[in-house]
């Protein structure tokens, strides 16, 4: 029997790895057949839910209820979930939108299913019934902004001894040297804030974070769902687990030109999750690298300051820097709706300022 078992499990793991991953160069490099089969998201069908609220009964609520169930915002009831936008929905839209700074309405307004939509870190925002994601702590670093990082349960970090972490890649992904070297990248984003190292390692099995590419059950409990949706996860000192969904298209150099719209650029999911593999949650600051959400065609790898404030507390600076603040804190590399963004804001600026001059 234990024979059998220890066969099933290795059949369901091994099965759970696609040969081949989707990366892509770069978003013009994606062959044209593929286009037709990843423009659907795996949520998409919540976008027939906008207008919802208490009291009414509409087909594809309990899909919604195992959403919010799934990132923490429904406790551990049953999951057999009915089609009832009850009082328990309700109170997981209100925090739900306290989390991503909506109004708390408790409706699934439209700027709520806009958010609910978009692609995300497979890790809950809320563990065990505790969400600090909107918090705010009472003093940041700089003394002049209020912090919305956050920490797993018991701040679980890696200890003193082990500042020189390795990690290694899932053998059987046969990842590229271009790949790892995106990984490579995002280790150094936290490295340079904090006295961590890490150093790649060819031994997968004893190597502190471990990193692969997976498909659907991959035999941790947390299933990916295809295309879109959840896009990776990782675990908390010192489980050291990093796991990636191998049905995205992802994107390993160049993200900005349009084409795909499930285009996901691999860097800026590898960065946050490195900061869960770290000890950071999910924070509330929508320019931090550990906000939960990020839209396909975006590049974000450069940390706010709410994620060098938050990962400082765990493992303080790093002592070969001068200061808290490196050559490139602030500049970050974006695309799409950020650039638009701060386009935008620059050109109000430049609005007023003339407006006051002329005056």
């Amino acid at each position: 029997m234990k024979i059998a078992a220890v066969l099933f499990l290795f059949s369901v793991f091994s099965s759970s790895i696609t040969a081949f991953p989707h990366f892509f160069p770069n978003v013009s490099s994606i062959p044209p057949s593929l286009l037709p089969n990843i423009t659907a998201g795996a949520w998409d069908s919540f976008n027939n839910l906008s207008g919802c609220h208490l009291g009414q009964k509409v087909p594809g609520i309990s899909k919604l209820k195992n959403y919010f169930h799934y990132f923490g915002y429904i406790g551990n009831i049953s999951k057999n979930f009915t089609d009832d936008y009850d009082d328990a929905l309700e109170t997981a839209v209100k925090n739900y939108q306290l989390n991503f700074n909506l109004n708390a309405t408790g409706e699934l307004d439209e700027s709520t299913v806009k958010q609910i939509l978009k692609p995300r870190c497979g890790v809950a925002d809320i563990v065990n019934g505790s969400s600090t994601m909107n918090s705010g702590k009472a003093a940041s670093m700089t003394g002049n902004t209020v912090a919305h990082y956050s920490f797993f349960p018991g701040t679980p970090r890696w200890p003193r001894s082990r500042r020189d972490l390795t990690y290694a890649f899932e053998p059987r992904n046969q990842l590229t040297d271009d790949v790892k070297r995106v990984f490579t990248n995002a280790f150094a984003r936290w490295s340079e804030w904090t006295p961590l190292t890490f150093t790649e390692s060819n031994n997968y099995n004893t190597a502190d974070l471990k990193i692969g590419f997976y498909g659907g059950n991959h035999g941790d409990g947390e299933d990916f769902d295809g295309v879109l949706g959840t896009l990776a996860h990782a675990f908390a000192p010192p489980r050291g687990l990093l796991h990636l969904d191998s049905d995205e298209t992802w994107i390993i150099d160049d993200v900005f030109a349009s084409g795909s719209p499930s285009a996901m650029d691999l860097e800026s999911v590898a960065v946050h999750e490195i900061g869960h593999l770290l000890g950071l949650g999910h924070s509330s600051v929508e320019d931090a690298i550990m906000f939960p959400t990020i839209s396909s065609g975006i590049r974000k790898v450069e940390l706010a300051r709410d994620d060098v404030e938050g990962i400082q507390v765990l493992y303080g600076s790093n002592p070969d820097s001068n200061s808290t603040i490196g050559p490139t804190f602030g500049e970050r590399e974006m695309s799409g709706a950020h650039v638009v963004s701060s386009v935008v804001v620059q050109i109000i600026f430049l609005a007023v300022g003339l407006t006051l001059f002329v005056l």
